[in-house]
């Protein structure tokens, strides 16, 4: 398969969970707080170079490829997201994707969507803030899930990437390692191979 072909069928993906996280919203109405990035300052955050594909074809399409892969050899696992612009250097917490569009899969479930428990019950993934700033909608929310509500689950999300390409959809890396990746398996695929739509020289 190709990487276009790939491309399309992880924002495909995207757009199903995009649009099932709305509808959950709605009902709800739990949301992350403006301007909070809070989770996206978690050093631990993992992730797939799959589900950040179209991050990586959207830069090379735009010949920023190959600096940004130079930016992330210089990263620690321990650094911030690339992707993840802090409004100031006093409060990282503050800020926001500064590729939202191309934000990963697990960008997109955290907050609004389950894992199971040992006892295969669905538990609201999400974090402290929304919990103690929307303690009720919380509260009514895991309530609602309890009696049935439909919320997008991960381990179903990540099998349904996972069949799009086996392998680098059951890579979980650091994030910016997950970054990397993707950018690499752009770069490699295009070494030897004609550019998209007739481009003479992109990267």
């Amino acid at each position: 398969m190709s990487v276009e072909a790939k491309v399309r069928l992880v924002e495909g993906l995207f757009e199903q969970l995009d649009s099932e996280i709305s509808e959950f919203q709605n009902k709800t109405q739990i949301h992350c707080l403006a301007g909070c990035g809070k989770c996206c300052t978690n050093p631990t955050i993992e992730a797939s170079p799959l589900e950040f594909l179209p991050w990586a074809f959207h830069l090379f399409l735009n010949g920023k490829a190959e600096d940004t892969l130079k930016i992330l050899n210089t990263k620690e696992h321990k650094d911030l997201c690339h992707i993840y612009n802090p409004l100031n250097l006093v409060d990282s917490t503050l800020g926001n994707c500064n590729n939202y569009k191309y934000r990963g899969l697990i960008c997109r479930l955290f907050g609004y969507a389950t894992s199971r428990d040992k006892y295969g019950q669905q538990r609201l993934v999400t974090c402290k803030i929304i919990k103690e700033n929307q303690q009720n909608l919380y509260q009514d929310t895991v309530e609602a899930i309890s009696k049935g509500l439909y919320v997008p689950i991960f381990t179903d999300y990540y099998m349904q990437l996972a069949q799009i390409d086996f392998h680098m959809g059951n890579i979980i890396v650091p994030i910016n390692k997950a970054l990397k990746l993707a950018i690499e398996e752009i770069l490699q695929y295009y070494a030897y191979r004609p550019f998209p739509g007739g481009l003479d020289k992109i990267a």
